[in-house]
Parts: structure tokens; sequence; C-alpha cells
């Protein structure tokens, strides 16, 4: 594993893609479009398009089941969005969950107070505009509303600002039901909500976004050997998705977090510079005391394996941003490449080098005209296929043009079905990666897909 114990940002990126490219790509193909566009777009909020829905839905299912169908001891929950406010005051969150703010006089722009230099803050000038800037106050980010028909402090709820809590007091409700015996984890995915003081670079920073999260019961003594398990483990997963591995590197939190024994975020060199991905953290017993204090329950585990002791466990969290994820993929997957086909030695593509089993799209079936049954033809293909992979089928345009379509939509695999299919029942089989070529007979094609998804390994 690479680590680093600075925050330190010496490595540059040095990729194809910039934030421009990828938010343009986006929207041209339809994976993700700002919410609310027609009126002008909603700050801080996205809409994931065709092929953005499925690009996040297989990364939650490779995540899902990478830490619950892997593992015989982690089990799943989905919790809901609105909590009794008083999990927020036994989590800390109505009470430390802020950040300093100050605004500008002149041009009303707002910054974070660690987003500003030292010599503006000290001047009160505005970094922007150079207008004088108010005090630093704090902001709390959580989404405040009312239930019911009266607004008044009893009917006072939030929005969930990260879906943690959700598994912290339903962790007896688990035990009892599923009869859990320590270790054991919850995973949860689901949607949380911070009022973000700035929204920015894309999907990386949402006032609305979704959480992949497991939290992880150990006995106390044992926490410190699991949370360096948990770190090797999560740090492999990476590899599996075909991430570029010299684009992630360790970061160890020195200022902890006041609940947390030890802390580590794995990050990604995003094409702003390294930014955090996911966090592995030792939340000692923290949160499960706090909630037995709030609540009056007694949230000890009876362990009947030794004695009946009884004790509080410790935590060790990984929690990903499902948003950050799809965000890190693209990046990670675009590329831009020059090729030399049919004499062309200034043709460009652009492509999407994604795993199969995270494309939106696996096999596309290019029918090589319309006409001579070979439409026909394509659409009985794409119909034996589409059970089990996510087929597309494409018959406007040239070959050519429809091939660079589907390289920059990021489907691995292309089927063309022209004259000589008809004649020897073959047809061509196109690879994203390497452009190569070859002629698979139409019975063996499923099988010949399932060979190359299995065996895929990125080479660029």
């Amino acid at each position: 594993m690479s680590e680093l114990t600075e925050h330190d940002t010496a490595q540059q990126y040095s990729g194809k893609a910039t934030m421009e490219k990828i938010t343009s790509l986006a929207k041209r193909r339809g994976f993700v479009f700002q919410s609310s566009e027609i009126y002008g777009g909603q700050s801080g909020a996205w809409d994931y398009g065709p092929l953005g829905i499925e690009l996040k839905n297989r990364i939650q299912a490779m995540w899902w089941k990478e830490m619950t169908r892997l593992h015989d001891n982690i089990v799943g929950l989905d919790a809901a969005i609105f909590m009794h406010p008083r999990t927020w005051e036994a989590s800390g969150h109505v009470e430390n969950f802020t950040d300093p703010l100050v605004d500008c006089k002149k041009c009303k722009a707002r910054f974070r107070t660690d987003m500003v230099s030292e010599e503006n803050l000290a001047s009160k000038k505005c970094p922007d505009c150079g207008g004088e800037l108010t005090d630093a106050r704090n902001f709390n980010l959580m989404f405040k509303s009312h239930i019911g028909p009266a607004e008044d402090s009893a009917s006072i709820i939030y929005l969930r600002p990260e879906t943690a809590q959700g598994i912290y007091v339903n962790y007896k409700n688990i035990i009892q039901s599923n009869r859990m015996k320590i270790p054991f984890g919850i995973a949860q995915v689901g949607k949380a909500f911070r009022n973000e003081i700035v929204t920015k670079n894309f999907i990386f920073r949402t006032c609305e976004f979704e959480q992949m999260e497991m939290q992880y019961f150990v006995k106390p003594g044992t926490d410190e050997e699991c949370f360096n398990d948990w770190r090797n483990q999560r740090w492999a997963y990476y590899e599996k998705l075909g991430v570029k591995m010299d684009h992630l590197r360790w970061y160890k939190h020195e200022k902890l977090a006041h609940y947390a024994k030890d802390a580590y975020d794995i990050e990604y060199l995003f094409p702003m510079g390294w930014r955090e991905l996911e966090g592995i953290h030792n939340r000692t017993n923290y949160d499960l005391g706090r909630h037995a204090e709030f609540s009056g329950k007694d949230m000890q585990y009876i362990d009947q394996d030794n004695n009946n002791d009884r004790y509080i466990p410790y935590i060790i969290e990984t929690s990903a941003g499902l948003t950050r994820n799809v965000l890190m993929i693209l990046c990670d997957a675009y590329d831009e490449e020059q090729v030399a086909e049919k004499g062309n030695d200034d043709d460009w593509r652009t492509v999407l080098r994604f795993h199969p089993d995270l494309a939106p799209v696996t096999v596309a079936i290019l029918p090589l005209m319309k006409k001579d049954g070979l439409a026909e033809m394509a659409q009985d293909i794409r119909k034996e296929l589409q059970d089990d992979y996510a087929t597309d089928y494409d018959q406007s345009g040239a070959i050519g043009r429809r091939y660079r379509r589907q390289d920059e939509a990021g489907t691995p695999f292309c089927v063309t079905v022209d004259y000589e299919s008809k004649e020897d029942g073959t047809v061509t089989l196109r690879f994203r990666d390497s452009m190569e070529q070859v002629r698979v007979p139409r019975a063996e094609l499923a099988a010949r897909l399932k060979q190359e998804i299995k065996s895929y390994k990125r080479t660029k």
C-alpha cells in the first residue's frame, strides 16, 4: 500500500481528463445533467442520465457484493432518511457539525475560513474583489425542516447528514433478529444531505449525495488488528475495479475527530488534485455510548460465548462516497488516443476504459447495413444477449463513427453483423481498448464474452 503521513500535494495530476472535459462528456453522452437546467440549474444538485444511472448502479452493486455477499458476518440495512432529532444531538451534529464562514460585504461571496488565506483573514479583505469581510461565524451544515402542520421547536426534523447513525441505532435490532455475533458488520447505501457552503468540481462536493458505508462491530482490544485488516481489504478492492493504483494513496489523519482512535483516508488524484475517496476510521465505542446516554437504552453486547461478558463494542468504519466513486471512475477511465485506421494517421478518439463489470453498456450490436436482413439478425443477437449483459443497438451512420460513439460511452465490446454473418454464421467482435477485431461464431458469442470479461485486465 502507498502511504503518506503528510497531506502534501507534491504529485501533480498528469492525466488527460480535465473537469471541463469530464463535465462536457457527461452531459453529451447522458451520464450526468445539471439539476433543473431549464431554470438555470440548481447549485449543488445533479441528475444522473441513462448511462450515469447504469454506471452508478454497477459501482454500488460491486461494492455491495464486496461488503456483504463475500462476507458471512456482514448484513445489509436501509435506514430511514428522517430520524428522531435526538439522534443528531447524541451524535454531536447539532452542536458540532459546523463550518466557520466569512462573507464579503461588497460582492456578497461566501467563503469557508479554511479556504481563505491567513493574510486575507487578518486584513479582512475579500480574495475575489478586495472588499471587506465579515467576522467569522459558525454555520451548521444540516438541513433543518419541520414535520407535521405546526412549525415549532417540537416539530423540528433534519435531513440526515450521514448514513452511519441509522446503523448505530439499529445495532441491537440486528443482533436480536439475525443472531449476529461479534465481530460482525452492517452495510448500507443511502442518500445524505449537507448544506455545503461551496459546491464545486462537478459532482465531487454536492448538497445531495450517496454514501456506501459499512460499520464493523468488534470487541475492544481487537480493534487495532481489525482496523489494519480493513485498510488492506479496502485498498485491494480498488485494484479489483481496475483503477490506476498510482493515482491512489493513503492519508493519515494526525488531528483526529473527537470520536476517533485512528483514521486514514484513501485519496485519489483527481484533475483538481488529491482528494478523499474513502475513509477508514476506528470510531471506538463513542457512538454507541452516546446513543446509550441520550436514549437511556442499554447498548452493551452480551458475549454468550465468553461467560456472558458485557461491553460496548468498538466500531471500525469504512465510508466511501458513491457519488465520488462515479466521478473517480469517469476520470480514471477517460483517455484520448491517436489512432491510425484506414491510412489516416491523424485520427483521434475519446474512450472511457471502464472495467466491463462497471460499463453502462457491456456490448453493442451493430448491423453493417439496415437492409438485407442484417438489422433483423442483429436484433435477434441482442435478444439472445440482453438477459445476461447490458446491450445497445445502433444502426445509424458509418460503422467507424458508431465504434467511436461506443468508445466514448465506454462500451468494452461491439458485435458487427455483416453479409459474411449471413453466409457462415460468424460475427465480428471488436474490443474497445485495443480496437482489435476477430471473427466469432454466433453460437459461441455469449461464452466468448463471459471469458473476456472474466479475464479482463486493463493495459492503458
